[in-house]
């Protein structure tokens, strides 16, 4: 589904089973003819595995007497819901823990049964002005993330997001942030030769201190013009850390820069659904053998499992090496294993890669226009370039104007 119909009409879901309420809510938006109105009947709770308002503008779920059972529907829906719109939840009275589990499963608004019909349309134009605010400014992220040890997903890391600052050329580059999360093993900072500056000792207990400025002390730059986010390494340590810290963390670097470059670890913690959630772009690491196509495979429909069919992942084979008489993994083989999931194929430059890591450079400053780089870049800036040439459409907050007062 679209946000936007053929027509240039606006899409907005409502799930309700409140006959009363749906009418009132047809009416309401049934005064104009630039929103379509997509109503599915029934409560939340047993179809929250399958209903999809993915690419709506807004969607209003009505919870009704907001039960135990809806609530908690609702938050396995919200855990799901990789590319799902605002939404408002509605219910037919205030109790301040299901308002606070609201909170936290991250709606975006919350009304109480009888709802004015003026008071839902200054809701969506609220929420519609803020998508289009955040729209300008938050980046476009790109995650990467090995299928497993040593697939030379810090290498990768590195170079999209050189080639992402560089998308626009020398005079106009974007601000481009790499974040190292691998709070433990993490190795940008090292390949780069810089100083890891993170210090989540100091904000762990206090993730609200992490601000603009203490970023700003917190970031290493390469002479490239390239961000850096860092932690020095910590090797006896095993520990979580505060989620808050991390979700904190992503909010400031996608708010202040255009594009965002997550290199993950490969442990599963209680924040990586939250980053893969907020990523355009998911890409997983492989390398050309059979296990390592099959944990890569393994691993997408892991990712798909628990965000939903929404989340896309795509599968990055490493260090490809196809000879034209050998026995071993031909293209053809990645592209039947792999299947729509399948990116593209990095081919091996082993002394090429260990080089610039021994000198604490980029692929591009050891040999300019090396393989590596070219086809990162052939499967990487035209997506770049459509991003930027994509327009908005009509704001539903200008659609909404043309409702009447009522």
């Amino acid at each position: 589904m679209k946000s936007t119909a053929p027509g240039g009409r606006t899409q907005i879901g409502l799930l309700t089973d409140d006959a009363q309420f749906e009418q009132s809510i047809r009416t309401t938006f049934g005064a104009s003819t630039q929103i379509d109105l997509n109503v599915v009947n029934g409560r939340l709770s047993g179809r929250e595995d399958m209903l999809d308002f993915s690419g709506m503008a807004i969607a209003i779920l009505d919870l009704d007497d907001a039960a135990e059972a809806e609530v908690v529907a609702l938050q396995c829906l919200m855990l799901r819901a990789g590319d799902w719109p605002p939404v408002i939840a509605v219910s037919r009275g205030f109790d301040a823990n299901v308002a606070r589990i609201l909170v936290q499963s991250r709606v975006a608004d919350f009304l109480v049964k009888p709802i004015a019909p003026v008071d839902l349309v200054r809701a969506c134009a609220r929420l519609s002005k803020r998508e289009t605010e955040e729209a300008k400014t938050e980046a476009q992220i790109y995650t990467l993330l090995p299928s497993a040890g040593g697939v030379g997903v810090t290498t990768l890391a590195i170079q999209t997001a050189m080639l992402l600052l560089n998308s626009r050329g020398s005079r106009m580059r974007p601000s481009t942030c790499l974040v190292d999360l691998d709070f433990q093993h993490g190795a940008v900072a090292d390949y780069l030769d810089l100083e890891p500056r993170l210090n989540l000792g100091e904000i762990e207990l206090r993730p609200e201190r992490l601000d603009r400025q203490l970023l700003e002390v917190m970031l290493s730059h390469h002479a490239s013009g390239l961000a850096v986010v860092s932690a020095p390494h910590r090797p006896a340590e095993m520990r979580s850390f505060n989620p808050d810290v991390v979700t904190r963390l992503l909010d400031l670097v996608s708010s202040h820069f255009d594009y965002v470059v997550f290199d993950m670890p490969r442990t599963w913690f209680s924040w990586t659904d939250n980053v893969l959630l907020g990523s355009n772009k998911i890409f997983i690491i492989s390398e050309a053998t059979v296990p390592g196509l099959r944990h890569a495979k393994q691993l997408v429909a892991a990712i798909q499992g628990r965000l939903g069919s929404a989340a896309n992942p795509q599968v990055i084979v490493n260090r490809f090496n196809q000879k034209m008489f050998s026995s071993g993994l031909r293209h053809a083989d990645l592209e039947q294993v792999l299947g729509e999931s399948f990116a593209t194929a990095i081919p091996n430059d082993y002394a090429l890669v260990r080089e610039a890591i021994d000198r604490g450079v980029t692929l591009d400053e050891v040999k300019p226009g090396n393989k590596i780089t070219q086809q990162l870049k052939k499967h990487l800036l035209p997506q770049v370039a459509g991003k930027s040439a994509a327009k908005l459409a009509l704001p539903l907050l200008s659609k909404l104007r043309l409702l009447p007062a009522r």
